[in-house]
């Protein structure tokens, strides 16, 4: 796979000086032309030490406005980034569309060392590129656009290269030790390397292999690689992202059309003294183990779903009042800002993952995508029929961090929810509940029920199962949900 890399390659000085000032031109113009586009562009730094990669993101960030650039140099994690899902660190990070992100070093950089270094075998290599490529195709399906570089010496001119480095008073600092110590394991480095590029070099984010010898010549392919990619989005090359809603293929449920929530018992409820009685004893076993969690590093996320009026409000708050305030985060989700507009959708999911051993309760959450996005017609047909998939996975790397991840859905009748409705609109300090969008959502009520039933039935995984709460009586509702938290915290723990 390399050895079209090390043919020697050269560009002579004036070649190099003729050429540089039209593609400084391309990168530029094209770079301003990116910001009126739906894009972003990822450009990921990666190759043999020694080659260079330092200096090509200085190069870069020179040739570009360095007002549309966003550059990150991924080393060893930091506590906060350990103590959240892998790629937290690099979602966090991505930029927002009409912008140009520079990650020096990146997800492929743990994976490569850690097989090298024997910490995983290949099947565990193997499983790592697989997730790499489907956070790659979820991203580039939302208009980000890669260019995955790999500079590459021989282990020959990687020796000749530290060497000289090392003897010149004015760069040996840029010799580390790990440097030499991996020029030692360089076949085992190229033949990982070998087998990462192999099996992530993909359609939508494509490998290019650029032999650094000669400095010239590495950064000209560099510039020129990314000023193809820049042109590709403005000329539509690129996979682009359609901003103009369409309208949702999705039929409201006809009377004979059963669904998941039709097998709810609504006539669920119980008695005031029984309730008291089981609050009090779930919210203190639930007490315990949140500090028991706490104390071992494992995290909660909880995500309540629910019907208008349903009673979520209610229920997020007796299950932190039985938290330490200082454990538990309450994420509550309307429409986007204009900020969270500009990245993927699940961007401001991530970010506010909670760090191990703390509680996240998000109030309404992710599933916005394939609920009122999809019912509303502000996801595109593609958008949110790839969107089971994409929330699958998002849950899954939750999962294999450790997470224990609680759904709800809180179902109620119409007719319960209507009552609910007319209460809110007489009791002063309730009617800022009660908006005009509540009341035009309720016409589309079967159509949000078939919406429910497709969610439920294509996220319910064995990661993150949904747990469908009768709501119809609320406080048997919350003792649900409180007797749920415990019996899987528990079980976790």
């Amino acid at each position: 796979m390399f050895e079209a890399a090390e043919l020697g390659r050269t560009l002579p000085k004036e070649k190099y000086e003729a050429e540089l000032p039209k593609l400084r031109a391309r990168l530029v113009q094209a770079q301003l032309a990116l910001k009126a586009t739906q894009s972003q562009v990822v450009v990921i730094i990666s190759g043999v030490d020694g080659a260079g990669k330092g200096e090509v993101v200085h190069r870069l960030n020179e040739w570009l406005d360095p007002r549309g650039v966003d550059t990150h140099a991924f080393d060893v994690p930091s506590d906060e980034e350990r103590e959240r899902p892998y790629f937290w660190r690099f979602w966090r990070t991505l930029p927002p569309r009409g912008r140009v992100g520079i990650f020096f070093g990146s997800w492929y950089t743990d994976p490569i060392i850690r097989k090298v270094y024997g910490e995983t075998d290949i099947t565990e290599l193997d499983a790592a590129l697989k997730r790499i490529c489907s956070v790659e195709r979820t991203l580039a399906e939302d208009g980000t656009i890669f260019v995955k570089l790999w500079f590459h010496l021989s282990k020959k001119a990687q020796f000749q290269r530290l060497h000289d480095l090392e003897n010149n008073p004015h760069t040996h600092w840029r010799v580390l030790p790990t440097d030499w110590k991996h020029h030692k394991l360089y076949d085992k480095f190229e033949k990982t390397a070998e087998r990462v590029i192999r099996l992530t070099d993909t359609g939508h984010a494509p490998w290019h292999i650029i032999e650094s010898t000669d400095h010239r010549h590495r950064d000209l392919i560099a510039g020129r690689l990314l000023a193809d990619a820049l042109e590709s989005v403005i000329e539509g090359r690129a996979l682009k992202r359609s901003r103009k809603p369409t309208l949702p293929k999705l039929k409201p449920t006809a009377n004979e059309d059963a669904t998941i929530l039709d097998q709810v018992d609504l006539d669920q409820d119980i008695s005031d003294r029984k309730y008291k009685k089981r609050r009090a004893k779930h919210q203190s076993h639930w007490n315990r183990l949140v500090w028991e969690a706490h104390e071992k590093k494992i995290s909660n996320v909880i995500v309540f779903e629910g019907w208008d009026a349903s009673g979520k409000g209610s229920s997020i708050r007796r299950v932190t009042e039985a938290m330490d305030a200082r454990l538990y985060r309450i994420i509550p989700v309307a429409a986007p800002t204009e900020e969270e507009r500009a990245h993927h959708y699940l961007w401001r999911f991530w970010r506010s993952l909670p760090r191990d051993g703390r509680v996240t309760i998000f109030d309404r959450s992710w599933y916005g995508r394939i609920l009122v996005e999809r019912v509303e017609g502000y996801a595109t047909s593609e958008e949110w029929m790839r969107a089971y998939g994409e929330l699958n996975d998002f849950e899954e790397q939750l999962a294999e961090h450790g997470i224990a991840l609680h759904k709800f859905w809180i179902h109620i009748s119409k007719e319960e929810q209507l009552a609910r409705f007319k209460k809110r609109e007489l009791v002063p300090y309730k009617r800022y509940k009660i908006t005009d969008e509540d009341w035009r959502n309720r016409k589309k009520w079967d159509t949000y029920k078939a919406a429910v039933n497709d969610m439920i039935t294509h996220t319910s995984t064995a990661a993150a199962p949904w747990t469908i709460i009768p709501g119809n009586d609320k406080r048997f509702a919350r003792i649900q949900i409180l007797k749920t938290l415990t019996e899987r915290l528990e079980k976790k723990l």
